[in-house]
């Protein structure tokens, strides 16, 4: 919509108040919300002014002044409040010149796809986000001087099956969690909510079903989008995921791995390019793939540890990226093998416009609009330096001996070894200027001093049961 459709579609629908919202740098919707009286075509042009200061990662003290600029194409009743209420995602930009903020995440996805069109490769990068969530009936955690602890309940989970007062079994076992059927599936009517209310806020729904975890793993599909608007609709997803949990006295997290001893919740994310029309990846190689797509291949597996940074950007990321649970440590690529890091997944009827790759190590606690802009530049990378990804490995990785893999790289082990990753390998992400020296750095240092060194000098409730007595 034009901003003289949405002040129509505004008043069509009666809102009573606009919700201005934005992302910060780790990735987590910010909002302010203004009476829908303000709501007109200035607005628009002008924005409106906050606290830069106060979002994470962004201006200091002395410089907090910026602007908000609701963009009119993301339009949507947001479902979540009691008054009627429209809701449009932001542009960021600096007050005193006028130009987009450096910082922005979403002006560094709508930078990435204007240098895909100028690079003269392609003109469209489609990205399908496949992010995995739990959904609990509790969650209780404290940190503080003196301890901590958390805990996590699920009335499915396999732990429950003593639980006293009324228990009818039909506990998801570990690792037995995908496709089960009602009983076992106690998940069914809540995730069709979820997925109705993203139906009705204009987001195309593939499928919804239990994943493979206990205690309440589940996944909705959405359908492939522009990098952008997949973005955006992520975010959407995330939102109202746990919206849609917390109504219904549950609650629902993107974190990788909240539950030891069971699978984790990654986030495999489909992607291909296209020009004028005409899918690049689909040729004559390996599985379908033409160079473009091979050459894109060779370029995720060169960056991939420098990638992380950004795909997997948590301590509890590198939980989950363990040998045992499914996850993709090992960055191969294979056809129709869920077990490497890079899948080539067989379209139906093998048509050209649904051969893509799927790469399958990031998880939702990414930026999305930083991940995916990151992604689609190392395989440019690789395009344009014709990378070769090597031989396929078309075997169960998973059952494979230490010295079967000896040659196989794998993902960095923890945060701290991507952020030396990125920090050593970021020239690919300069190109175009979608990246600036400054946005890696102030990553890489807000990582580090907020969550890796606060991670590192806690001690945590299984040190004291391994050395407690020492």
């Amino acid at each position: 919509m034009k901003p003289k459709e949405v002040i129509a579609f505004a008043r069509e629908n009666d809102c009573k108040f606009v919700d201005l919202k934005f992302i910060d740098l780790p990735g987590i919707w910010q909002h302010t919300t203004i009476p829908a009286s303000r709501l007109d075509e200035d607005l628009f042009e002008e924005g409106i002014g906050f606290d830069g200061s106060s979002v994470r990662g962004w201006q200091p003290i002395n410089a907090s002044d910026m602007l908000m600029t609701p963009d009119p194409t993301t339009a949507k009743i947001d479902p979540f409040h009691a008054h009627r209420t429209l809701s449009l995602i932001c542009k960021i930009s600096d007050p005193v010149t006028g130009q987009p903020y450096g910082r922005d995440p979403r002006y560094i996805a709508q930078k990435a796809e204007n240098y895909l069109k100028a690079s003269g490769i392609a003109d469209t990068a489609f990205f399908g986000p496949e992010a995995e969530f739990f959904v609990f009936d509790s969650v209780r955690y404290d940190v503080s001087p003196r301890g901590s602890f958390y805990e996590i309940d699920s009335d499915e989970a396999a732990w429950n099956t003593g639980k006293p007062g009324p228990n009818f079994g039909h506990k998801v076992r570990h690792k037995e969690g995908y496709f089960p059927v009602p009983p076992t599936d106690v998940l069914h009517d809540l995730r069709a909510e979820m997925m109705s209310q993203l139906m009705e806020s204009g987001i195309e729904v593939e499928v919804g079903h239990h994943e493979v975890a206990s205690a309440g793993q589940c996944e909705i599909g959405m359908r492939f989008s522009t990098l952008t608007r997949v973005a955006d609709n992520l975010m959407w997803y995330k939102y109202v995921v746990k919206n849609v949990a917390k109504r219904n006295g549950k609650t629902a997290t993107f974190m990788p791995k909240p539950v030891y001893g069971d699978n984790g919740s990654g986030m495999h994310c489909h992607q291909s390019l296209w020009k004028e029309g005409r899918p690049l990846f689909a040729g004559d190689g390996y599985a379908g793939l033409s160079d473009i797509g091979l050459w894109y291949i060779g370029g995720i597996l060169k960056h991939a540890s420098a990638l992380a940074a950004l795909t997997n950007p948590t301590t509890n990321s590198y939980r989950r990226l363990v040998p045992g649970y499914e996850a993709p440590v090992n960055l191969a690529y294979s056809s129709r093998n869920r077990s490497a890091s890079i899948r080539i997944p067989l379209p139906p009827g093998s048509s050209p416009k649904g051969r893509r790759i799927e790469v399958r190590f990031p998880d939702a606690t990414c930026n999305p609009y930083l991940a995916f802009a990151a992604m689609m530049l190392a395989g440019l990378d690789g395009i344009m330096n014709r990378i070769d990804p090597g031989d396929p490995l078309d075997k169960d990785i998973y059952a494979l001996s230490p010295e079967e893999l000896k040659g196989v790289p794998h993902v960095p082990g923890a945060l701290n070894e991507a952020l030396d990753a990125l920090e050593r390998n970021h020239e690919f992400l300069l190109r175009g200027d979608v990246f600036t020296r400054d946005i890696i750095q102030t990553w890489i240092d807000y990582k580090r001093e907020r969550e890796v060194d606060a991670v590192r000098i806690r001690p945590v409730p299984y040190e004291f049961f391994l050395y407690y007595d020492v």
